[in-house]
């Protein structure tokens, strides 16, 4: 099976950019009409296994990933300056047309399956795949737009008033997400094989789905999103992602050893960590991490207030610590510019996020390895360089060009199940101490090896936490950055859900800018503050509450002129 899906990856990597492919386009041809198509076993296989390219996992065919310079955000900044998706309203989007035509191939399989001659648990199981990737799809579309028309069956009819029908309401649409996910995982078996779907599958994102919408409806509001806060359908979508969240720590998962192991490894499957992770193969389907790794092209690097949400040693925040909290760069006996000095007495997830040698314009480095012939000097646009991604026991060829990665890439896995719990029974105020013992406090055990990060009910005050929320909250989700930073695209959609993007206004938070402190002796490298801080760009983004949500392209309205525009977008 994982030979099969492996060979549809690749085909579809391949396949990309030709129209040319039927997966890629909308299913209308006569045959998926007809039974014959739909009561062919290997086919109906090939057709739902389509459905695994919609989680990216590295990077498909080459190009950017969920793990990969996601720099809109605060913890990483780029010279050229990640701005707003969209700053205006697009005449077109794939990131809305894309997502439509997914849920309809979900709705061919949901519509023709069931009077298919196939056995009955083939039915029900590829049902159950199928609208799993439709809870997948409309979650997408929500959290990017909003309301959507909602659409449960495969339109044939140009007439169809759903065509020409206002835009549902996003509770509506969230509670059929909901219902798909449970009839997933009601339907949906045990598999020993992590690349596969199943029901800890789907578990795992009904846990991250209902998190996201459960605080979304809790901190959204009139005056920057258009819609009032929800305390019930806060509770509700909370409480659904507490319960699948149990299911999963009920089972068997457990924390990997070492914070770091499931990031660069060849195999996955038996990590007792992974729920559900993307399988890349050796000169089959490979992916493009070099850019982090060793890039010779300046890369992103992750910035000065990424580095300081992450707790001293002693397990205090930069403010309240009583630890040497100089972060100064100094060289060192082969004349690089190192910061080891600062990690030894930080959160140790940090010394395995970033390298120990800043690098910059200017000033590159070869990373070491056993294969170092053939690698690149990097620079970062922060200074600091991404160490987490790095496999240096790949063969030199592997690890040092474009598209040639294979180590695997989690999808879901127990560490953020962990933090979902957490974070949902936190913001419902029913948490105990116990409970943070046996899901966040798990994490920080792991991280530092004691009990000095310890998140208690009632932590100390951070001066930091401009969240405007309770002392708890604050930590649990520094807990979650600092666990997850970099990882499958977290950090803005949680930004999005806390009602928190505003922190990424440059202008208002030039930290999110900045990067490692070098000093101010450096004139033939990147611009340096008068403070020593390395500024990725003097470049401003500035918030507008509009960019809650993306503005529905153009073409949509013209087309439907019944779907009005979101909240805050004008032309």
């Amino acid at each position: 099976m994982r030979k099969s899906i492996i060979l549809a990856l690749a085909a579809a990597a391949l396949t990309l950019t030709s129209c040319d492919d039927f997966l890629d386009r909308d299913p209308r041809d006569t045959f998926t009409e007809g039974k014959s198509f739909w009561s062919n076993e290997n086919a109906v296989e090939s057709y739902t296994n389509r459905f695994y390219t919609n989680f990216v996992g590295y990077s498909q065919g080459g190009g950017y990933g969920w793990f990969y310079f996601k720099s809109l955000g605060d913890d990483q900044a780029t010279s050229t300056l990640d701005d707003w998706t969209y700053k205006t309203i697009p005449n077109t989007a794939a990131n809305y047309n894309d997502w439509f035509t997914e849920a309809r191939r979900a709705n061919y399989v949901i519509q023709n399956v069931p009077s298919s001659s196939l056995k009955e648990a083939s039915k029900t199981k590829y049902v159950a795949i199928a609208r799993l990737a439709r809870a997948w799809d409309y979650y997408m579309l929500v959290r990017m737009y909003g309301d959507v028309e909602w659409i449960d069956y495969v339109i044939t009819d140009p007439e169809d008033e759903k065509i020409w029908g206002e835009r549902d309401n996003r509770d509506v649409v969230m509670d059929k997400v909901l219902e798909d996910l449970d009839y997933a995982i009601e339907n949906l078996g045990a598999s020993s094989d992590k690349t596969l779907w199943s029901k800890n599958m789907a578990l795992a994102m009904k846990s991250d789905i209902c998190l996201y919408e459960g605080t979304f409806r809790k901190y959204c509001t009139t005056a920057e999103n258009g819609i009032a806060p929800d305390a019930a359908r806060s509770k509700k979508y909370l409480e659904e992602s507490v319960k699948a969240s149990q299911a999963l720590m009920d089972g068997t998962y457990t924390l990997s050893a070492k914070y770091g192991d499931i990031y660069n490894a060849l195999g996955l499957n038996g990590n007792k960590e992974i729920i559900f992770f993307r399988n890349y193969e050796k000169d089959v389907v490979m992916h493009g991490l070099v850019d982090y790794t060793c890039g010779s092209t300046e890369q992103r690097g992750i910035t000065r207030d990424a580095f300081d949400a992450f707790l001293f040693k002693d397990g205090k925040p930069l403010a309240n610590t009583g630890l040497d909290k100089s972060d100064l760069a100094v060289k060192n006996a082969d004349g690089n510019y190192s910061i080891k000095k600062a990690l030894d007495n930080r959160d140790p997830r940090l010394s395995v996020l970033v390298d120990s040698i800043v690098c910059f314009k200017g000033h590159g480095w070869k990373r070491p390895a056993p294969a170092a012939a053939g690698g690149h000097n990097m620079t970062s646009s922060t200074g600091y360089t991404i160490f987490k991604f790095d496999n240096q026991t790949l063969e030199s060829y592997y690890r040092n060009n474009t598209n040639t990665g294979y180590t695997d890439a989690p999808l879901y896995w127990y560490s953020v199940i962990l933090l979902n719990y957490a974070e949902a029974k936190a913001e419902l105020g029913t948490i105990t101490q116990d409970e943070l013992d046996k899901s966040v406090n798990l994490i920080q055990k792991r991280a530092f090896g004691n009990d000095n990060a310890k998140i208690t009910l009632t932590p100390a005050a951070d001066p930091a936490n401009n969240h405007g929320v309770s002392n708890l909250i604050w930590e649990i989700r520094r807990a979650r950055r600092c666990e997850l930073m970099l990882d499958n695209w977290y950090r803005y959609w949680d930004l999005i859900r806390w009602h928190q993007l505003d922190k990424i206004d440059t202008h208002e938070h030039p930290n999110v800018n900045l990067g490692a402190h070098v000093g101010t002796g450096i004139t033939d490298g990147p611009t340096i503050t008068s403070e020593g801080y390395i500024q990725a760009t003097t470049a401003e983004r500035r918030f507008d509450k509009k960019y809650y949500l993306y503005p529905i392209p153009t073409q949509q309205i013209t087309l439907n002129p019944a779907i009005k525009q979101n909240f805050g977008w004008t032309n």
